[in-house]
């Protein structure tokens, strides 16, 4: 076990520098970077997310900036391009930024944010309790919810509930998050028809002059729709991998012994049938949480206006402030390598017949 977790941790380094390497070379290629921003502004050309970076440059430049609201046909001073390119990080070849970037990635060292005047990892243990507020609730409820019906739905295979549920449920699986969220605004969220709960934050303007009983339903009353928007497709799949997984052990051989000793179908199920076939869901709720947690809350954030990671990621990449892109893409891939680990090991934790070093199942 001990040689299979170094190998894992071993292969997370150039799984990371490949993820690293081919987005830094995307990015860079991108047009529209920090540097092409400030010119722009320069140029007259309106772009709040580069204004507060104009009292950074020098007298020259400003005074650059004052003399005229559009400088396309003449161009800058190379001079103010070149104080522009230095005060980003742009005067060093590529190849020598990414490697200091490696560099101080390997102490964590993700630099400041180009436009938010504060750290990268400030701005990330800001967004953080957000993003895992709302992935720890939706996978809560994907959970108390989709196996329960997954078990209900084996049990009753074929019956209309079986049909009429499936339906439902494939119904869901097809509907993005992010258009569900659309579709809950509109319906619930002072669109076309109800006004019930608010449209964007997770807590009212007063919040903290609520009392504490208030402060909780004032947070269950913000969270109840962008929680809805997340589980939507999480619920279907673990649904329907409940059931199968259910159906496949029923018919299995020891459960047909169980059932010929005479023991009740109640203690077959939950006695036999449930531990094993629970295996693969137990395993599974660490990558079914950081799944919650990374797919689709880009989206659910931007609609609700939630102050998270994903609207963070959104934003940066608006505003091209790479080393808050480069920053939240390195935690989340090795938040995902982690988590895909630990996946492994709760796997052997709950059957410990299986086996990663032989890559087999002992008897």
């Amino acid at each position: 076990m001990g040689s299979y977790i170094l190998r894992r941790l071993l292969l997370m380094i150039p799984t990371l520098l490949g993820v690293l390497v081919i987005n830094f070379v995307i990015v860079q290629a991108a047009p529209g970077g920090p540097v092409e921003q400030m010119i722009f502004k320069l140029e007259g050309r309106d772009n709040n997310a580069t204004g507060n970076r104009l009292s950074g440059l020098g007298s020259e430049t400003r005074s650059a900036a004052n003399r005229s609201t559009y400088r396309g046909a003449q161009g800058l001073d190379p001079s103010v391009i070149e104080e522009i390119e230095k005060m980003y990080g742009f005067d060093k070849p590529a190849g020598e930024r990414f490697m200091d970037m490696l560099i101080n990635y390997a102490t964590f060292d993700f630099g400041d944010s180009f436009f938010r005047n504060t750290s990268v990892i400030d701005l990330i243990k800001e967004k953080l309790p957000v993003s895992i507020t709302l992935g720890l609730w939706s996978t809560l409820i994907i959970y108390l919810i989709s196996i329960p019906l997954g078990i209900k739905k084996a049990k009753s295979h074929g019956s209309n509930f079986d049909i009429w549920s499936s339906a439902v449920i494939i119904i869901g699986y097809a509907i993005p998050g992010f258009l569900f969220a659309i579709i809950l605004i509109v319906f619930f969220a002072g669109g076309s028809f109800f006004d019930w709960f608010p449209l964007r934050g997770l807590t009212s303007p007063n919040y903290n002059e609520l009392s504490g009983v208030d402060k909780i339903i004032d947070y269950f009353w913000h969270i109840t729709l962008p929680i809805l928007a997340y589980t939507i497709g999480g619920f279907a799949t673990l649904t329907m991998l409940t059931k199968n997984s259910f159906l496949d052990e029923i018919t299995k051989q020891y459960v047909q012994t169980a059932r010929a000793k005479g023991l009740r179908e109640r203690r077959v199920l939950y006695g036999h049938v449930f531990r094993n076939a629970m295996l693969i869901i137990i395993a599974s709720f660490p990558a079914a949480f950081i799944s919650v947690f990374f797919t689709g809350a880009m989206l659910i954030e931007v609609i609700f206006s939630l102050d998270g990671l994903g609207l963070l990621s959104f934003e940066s990449v608006q505003t091209r402030d790479y080393p808050v892109i480069f920053g939240t893409l390195f935690i989340f891939t090795l938040l995902g390598l982690i988590v895909k680990l630990i996946s492994d090991l709760v796997y052997i934790a709950v059957d410990p017949r299986i086996s990663f070093e032989s890559q087999e199942v002992r008897s």
